[in-house]
């Protein structure tokens, strides 16, 4: 391509970058193609064909989201290839809680300054969390913008549709007291709360990269830019041989927000804080920053990415099918009558 402005780069954007960008980034791509993605990478629109095998009402289901702050750890660490798997699963993970299958993804970068190297390095993530959740990576967008962001930052955000047919989206009007709380346990801090993490360990001036015996030999730096876990396959697995009566994805608002989204007025989810398996990570948020136990499990995921509600009788298969998929799931808790949403005993 020839396409090319001496004047628009003297303004501070490279098209002749973007466009080598694209060619770093097209290997990455093409390992998330599936047999519904048409087409190159590169027109003005990411087209998907949809099977409709086995569908007889389909319903399609979309998601959107970013990385947030947790950008600020990219940066300081100068690490921008597991952001990506964090954008695509803050989105994934949404839409899995409806039981939609992901079909694919669209992400939008937007960089003070265009270094192509970086910009692969950021959509080899994306890849890597399209992989995860079977989703194809069929377009986006990198946008330049110089003047708006600093030459070395950017920000990451992302777009997800998937398909679920009309009589198998999820439906909570059957969950009744005794149901059971099942957890999926986190990979860390996730993607959310990360404006309190920075604020509590001072990350510009703290040291993050000197392993730590109490984050078993990671240091502070590689602990909090673990990827987002993606729970799609497993929970796809799930809803194959289980039914699932509710789940939550456990993101910014923690337990006490996202727990009853998912549940009907008048029950409430109760936890036994001893059943969980909190990282240690957690635990240095609340000491260092004093901060109390409503306000950690009103922010962060407290080692739970994912809840699911299946009844009691349901509850042994359900974990076998969970753990026979890669997840170390476990009992948490139990539905109760309650009107407060969740309760912590």
């Amino acid at each position: 391509m020839k396409s090319q402005s001496e004047s628009y780069k003297a303004a501070g954007v490279d098209i002749t970058a973007g466009y080598q960008a694209v060619e770093l980034m097209k290997k990455h791509i093409a390992k998330t193609l599936t047999a519904g993605a048409v087409g190159d990478i590169g027109g003005f629109g990411g087209l998907f064909e949809l099977d409709m095998t086995g569908i007889t009402k389909p319903v399609l289901v979309s998601g959107t989201d970013g990385v947030g702050t947790k950008l600020k750890l990219a940066f300081l660490m100068d690490k921008h290839d597991t952001v990506g798997i964090d954008c695509v699963a803050m989105c994934v993970n949404d839409i899995i809680c409806c039981g939609a299958k992901p079909l694919f993804f669209l992400d939008y970068i937007a960089v003070g300054k265009n270094f192509p190297e970086k910009v692969a390095a950021i959509v080899s993530g994306v890849a890597e969390g399209c992989v995860q959740s079977g989703a194809a990576l069929i377009g986006g967008e990198t946008a330049e913008m110089p003047g708006f962001y600093p030459e070395d930052e950017y920000d990451l955000a992302g777009f997800a549709v998937g398909v679920v047919d009309k009589d198998k989206i999820l439906d909570n009007k059957t969950i009744q007291e005794g149901d059971v709380v099942i957890a999926l346990p986190s990979s860390g801090v996730h993607s959310n709360g990360f404006s309190l993490v920075r604020r509590v360990f001072d990350v510009e001036h703290a040291d993050m990269k000197t392993p730590l015996a109490e984050l078993s030999g990671k240091s502070l730096g590689e602990t909090l830019l673990a990827p987002t876990k993606i729970y799609v396959k497993p929970m796809l697995a799930l809803f194959e041989q289980v039914k699932v009566k509710a789940v939550s994805h456990i993101t910014g608002g923690g337990f006490y927000e996202n727990i009853p989204r998912s549940i009907p007025k008048g029950f409430g989810a109760k936890i036994a804080k001893d059943s969980l398996r909190i990282p240690p990570v957690f635990s240095m948020i609340a000491e260092k920053g004093n901060i109390p136990e409503r306000d950690m499990f009103n922010t962060f995921n407290m080692g739970v990415g994912m809840s699911v509600v299946v009844a009691k009788e349901d509850a042994e298969k359900a974990l076998e099918i969970l753990k026979a998929n890669g997840e170390d799931a476990y009992i948490m808790g139990e539905i109760i009558s309650s009107e407060e949403g969740v309760v912590l005993c």
